[in-house]
């Protein structure tokens, strides 16, 4: 018996080693120095708040954690979980419909024992759902199928809509129709989408919210209520031009340590890495993006099932949208709904998402290679 154990033991150090060898060292190491990035940031930015500090530690380790456990995971196993997250994904934001906890007005968090926010979930569920009913639908996929594919869509966009959670809801529309648009819809139909979607705009700008309509105005000139709705924006921009070519250096940024830029550990955590690093620090932030976009499509373009190319295609455009939001509505090009910089914005829930989304992508680049 004990010799069985040992020989287990030595085939599973083995399987373990292997497969570790498989994986991506480019996105590991573009996701390091993102982290690594986002870390000293924050250090600069929150050494007043030393306990977010602290936290984040956890948060990364925790992250990390959950990125190395599903990157060990085979893809086949992940394709057999994609409906049960889904329903459970939507069961949860039911559930929080009816008894959630209610916070500034937003019903988006539901407690458990501890307090989660079920729309997260449905970031990575929606689009590993979707690219499971493509895989089963194989070669047979038909107009209608895109429509089907659509209405899945649209349930939980619904309940997300409804909390009410705008930037979420954008977040996971667009990770649902990144895999349907990977799955072959046809142009023509993407044209008349499109076109529908820009005639519905007056009636999409009737239902939003008071304080939607209000972040929009603001974009198209924050000086309207400088003091009020303008503030976080303007800040920003002020923080990132005052860093000029090369920046005021690490720990040196008074926008930041004056308390002028508003969530600066969080949302708006690129204005402070703008402010200290400047416009060469700035460029070489995007350009490492860009790369973590980028080799994450090559992952996609490689992978050994249409489910692995569909869903790692998809998680290459929710690193994208994260990307292009925050620093887009932090650079005042977009309006600001709440959208965390990835593996750099303080917290715990994005930064795990995200990390099993790493996770995946090298399970998928780890398989490619057998």
């Amino acid at each position: 018996m004990k010799n069985e154990f040992e020989r287990l033991g030595a085939l599973s150090g083995r399987w373990l080693l292997s497969r570790v060898m498989r994986f991506d060292i480019m996105l590991l190491a573009i996701v390091m120095c993102l982290v690594t990035a986002g870390f000293i940031t924050l250090f600069s930015a929150g050494y007043s708040f030393p306990w977010r500090i602290e936290d984040q530690i956890r948060n990364i380790v925790v992250a990390a954690a959950a990125m190395f456990a599903v990157s060990l995971v085979p893809m086949k196993w992940i394709e057999r979980i994609s409906l049960p997250c889904f329903i459970i994904g939507c069961l949860l934001l039911l559930a929080t419909a009816v008894v959630g906890v209610t916070v500034k007005g937003a019903t988006r968090w539901l407690n458990v024992g501890v307090r989660i926010q079920p729309s997260e979930l449905m970031k990575l569920a929606v689009p590993m759902m979707l690219a499971w009913y493509y895989w089963k639908r194989g070669d047979a996929v038909t107009w209608w199928d895109h429509f089907a594919a659509l209405a899945l869509l649209a349930l939980p966009v619904a309940f997300i809509l409804k909390q009410p959670d705008l930037g979420t809801s954008v977040l996971v529309t667009i990770a649902g129709l990144s895999v349907i648009f990977f799955a072959g819809v046809s142009m023509k139909l993407v044209v008349a989408c499109a076109c529908l979607l820009v005639l519905s705009l007056p009636l999409i700008w009737t239902l939003m919210h008071d304080y939607q309509r209000e972040r929009i105005m603001t974009l198209l000139d924050p000086t309207l209520d400088p003091l009020g709705k303008g503030f976080h924006i303007l800040q920003a921009l002020i923080a990132i031009g005052s860093g000029g070519l090369t920046g005021k250096g690490w720990m040196e940024g008074t926008q930041a340590h004056l308390d002028f830029i508003p969530e600066r550990t969080s949302d708006f955590i690129f204005a402070v890495f703008g402010e200290e690093f400047g416009f060469v620090g700035a460029a070489l932030l995007i350009a490492t993006y860009l790369a973590l976009v980028a080799r994450s499509f090559y992952i996609a373009a490689y992978a050994p099932t249409r489910y692995a190319r569909l869903l790692a295609g998809a998680i290459g455009v929710i690193f994208f949208t994260y990307t292009f939001v925050n620093i887009g509505m932090v650079s005042g090009i977009l309006p600001v709904v709440g959208v965390p910089l990835p593996f750099m914005s303080y917290g715990g829930t994005a930064l795990l998402i995200l990390g099993i989304c790493t996770g995946i992508l090298l399970s998928i680049s780890a398989e490619s290679k057998d």
